[in-house]
């Protein structure tokens, strides 16, 4: 199975979404992996960085931002390319017990701690649901 990056790359990219994350973001953009920073951006809200990955190809992140953002085509678009780790992931952000279990049963708890950060961040903003649907 394609985890995409190694634990610590995640681990740093679900450290963006806490109180200290700058240090994490600065890092993950200085140190070949722009595409996290922004993904990381695009998840909290900004359109600039949702085209970004678009622009640079990272069909597959921008995707799984839609998909977090509840975009059903994102979803769908994961599920049948390949990607279905971050389908998986897109529901763990929301606690859908069924996506809590397949990272348990896949020994992918990692990836759970990373999606309640995301939650987290997420349940204490308010969004504006104009940004583009993928």
């Amino acid at each position: 199975m394609n985890i995409y990056y190694p634990a610590k790359i995640w681990l740093a990219f679900g450290e963006t979404f806490t109180e200290k994350g700058e240090p994490f973001d600065a890092w993950l953009m200085k140190n070949g992996y722009p595409e996290l920073g922004a993904l990381s951006h695009a998840i909290r809200g900004s359109e600039e960085a949702l085209a970004w990955l678009m622009k640079h190809q990272y069909y597959h992140l921008a995707a799984l931002d839609s998909a977090i953002d509840d975009d059903p085509k994102a979803y769908k678009w994961l599920s049948e390319n390949g990607h279905e780790l971050l389908a998986v992931f897109s529901d763990a952000c929301h606690a859908v017990p069924a996506a809590i279990s397949w990272f348990k049963q896949h020994e992918l708890t990692g990836f759970l701690v990373i999606a309640g950060k995301v939650k987290e961040w997420r349940d204490s903003q308010t969004f504006d649901y104009h940004k583009m649907h993928f």
